[in-house]
């Protein structure tokens, strides 16, 4: 082989090499941030990962929301209209977090089928829901509750 050529693929051959193992180092950050967001029946049916990051919503139960007393801990329940999920957080709760409306929570699912949240989110005002929660309860037959006008 002519020495020029060989030059030329040993070059292109390092570069696409070079180029590979950039691309798996990106896709595998990638892969350590992605929190799927799965609906209480998916989760009660088995379909979430344990002790992996994910997002869970739905409608806050009406009465669940169980606050104690001497900490930050608080302990709520989400439905989809299907099924439902225990919710556990430590922590403040945002100033829109209500029973009745939609949420999101960041967290890890235990053992026991319970999310275990770092971060709960609430929608920012009386006509929104979280995209997720929407087309899960869309998809489950339901339809979310028109909120009550205040005045």
């Amino acid at each position: 082989m002519n020495p020029l050529r060989k030059k030329r693929l040993t070059l292109i051959l390092a570069i696409l090499v070079g180029v590979g193992a950039a691309v798996g180092l990106a896709l595998s950050a990638l892969q350590e941030n992605i929190n799927l967001f799965y609906t209480p029946t998916q989760i009660a049916n088995g379909e979430a990962p344990h002790d992996t990051r994910i997002r869970a919503g739905g409608m806050v139960e009406k009465g669940s929301l169980q606050r104690s007393p001497d900490s930050l801990d608080v302990k709520f329940v989400v439905t989809d209209f299907n099924k439902a999920v225990t919710i556990t957080y430590r922590g403040i709760l945002p100033d829109l977090f209500r029973e009745g409306q939609g949420i999101v929570a960041l967290g890890k699912l235990n053992a026991d089928g319970v999310v275990v949240a770092d971060e709960v989110l609430a929608k920012h005002d009386e006509k929104y829901m979280p995209p997720e929660v929407t087309k899960a309860l869309k998809d489950s037959g339901q339809s979310a509750p028109t909120p009550a006008k205040e005045g």
